[in-house]
């Protein structure tokens, strides 16, 4: 399915299937015109790190790639749109008032459901912060591949996403961390793929892009970005979104929407990144739990072979969902150790 992106990026930054992250909870700022609309009853949770246990999606502000996960779970194409273009939400219920979807397909979902905003404090801020702007970067990635492999039209959406879905819903943290603007950047590489792909100064606005978000993320303190129980949270959420784009783009053991499969590949490939940052105080300090999410990690990578999808999958969502939530599973006995949130923010 070719989406509107965007809207906000309220996972963005996600949480883990089962184990779910404080990030996930976070608030949703819608980035497309006709997705603003947030229900004016809508009540506000205020939630630190350790008030979170539950991982809901919040219908009226959630980005794209956070609604996939309702479309991964019903197996319902274009699922995200229909739930985008009917806000705002009064109730979870609303959903099916609305004829979303059915009562039957509610049931199925309620409880991963609120029209409830959270607002963010201490270390969740700082995940939610990162993992957006982690999301940013899996997108660039995979446009960066794709323009490496002269695809500039496969490669335009993925340009957009940061834009259209992510930016508006990270912009309140980063005039907080006084970030200089880069939006204007965003918007100036997006609309010169779009008018002149060939364009020799291509390359020059993409790095620029790519350098604002990491400038962005460089404002977090380096001894809290390098601390593993920090990184493996922003892992975390990332895999969770690539879980979801991956789930909504298998259909009948096909690929069957080539986005998502990219976008997955991008949070992946980045997760990995951060990964490494951190996985020689995991191989020293916590040798066994390092092991153990290696070895997943790697498997996990190699379901995108290629920025290109393969002819047919690497692996099903049951089995992509299985590695993510292994990693989920033996890095939470890490973020959840006394000795750890000891030395948190």
């Amino acid at each position: 399915m070719v989406k509107l992106r965007y809207v906000s990026l309220g996972l963005t930054a996600c949480a883990i299937v089962t184990l779910y992250s404080c990030v996930g909870d976070a608030p949703k700022a819608d980035n497309s015109s006709s997705s603003r609309g947030n229900s004016a009853s809508q009540s506000t949770d205020v939630a630190s790190h350790s008030s979170h246990s539950a991982k809901q999606i919040n219908i009226n502000t959630a980005i794209l790639s956070e609604l996939d996960k309702f479309e991964a779970k019903l197996g319902i194409p274009a699922l995200s749109n229909k739930i985008q273009a009917s806000r705002p939400y009064g109730s979870p219920e609303d959903l099916v008032t609305k004829k979303v979807i059915t009562q039957e397909q509610f049931n199925q979902i309620k409880d991963m459901v609120t029209v409830k905003k959270v607002v963010l404090t201490g270390e969740a801020k700082h995940v939610d912060y990162m993992t957006k702007l982690g999301l940013m970067k899996g997108h660039l990635l995979v446009a960066q591949e794709l323009l490496e492999k002269n695809q500039p039209k496969q490669a335009e959406p993925h340009i957009g996403h940061p834009v259209e879905e992510i930016y508006v819903d990270v912009e309140e943290q980063l005039n907080e961390r006084k970030v200089k603007e880069f939006k204007t950047t965003l918007i100036s590489l997006q609309d010169l793929i779009k008018a002149n792909p060939k364009a020799a100064k291509l390359q020059t606005d993409f790095t620029a892009s790519m350098k604002a978000v990491d400038n962005a993320i460089a404002t977090l303190p380096e001894n809290l970005r390098t601390q593993p129980a920090f990184g493996l949270q922003v892992i975390n959420g990332l895999l969770d979104a690539a879980n979801a784009e991956y789930g909504a783009a298998i259909a009948n053991g096909k690929i069957a929407e080539i986005i998502e499969y990219q976008d997955s590949r991008g949070f992946v490939i980045y997760a990995q990144d951060i990964y490494k940052t951190i996985s020689p105080q995991m191989a020293k300090a916590h040798p066994e739990v390092h092991k153990a999410i290696e070895t997943s990690m790697n498997e996990l990578v190699q379901v995108w072979p290629s920025v290109i999808p393969p002819a047919a999958p690497a692996k099903s969502p049951d089995d992509v969902n299985k590695l993510v939530t292994t990693i989920a599973q033996k890095s939470q006995k890490l973020i959840s150790a006394p000795s750890t949130k000891a030395q948190r923010y």
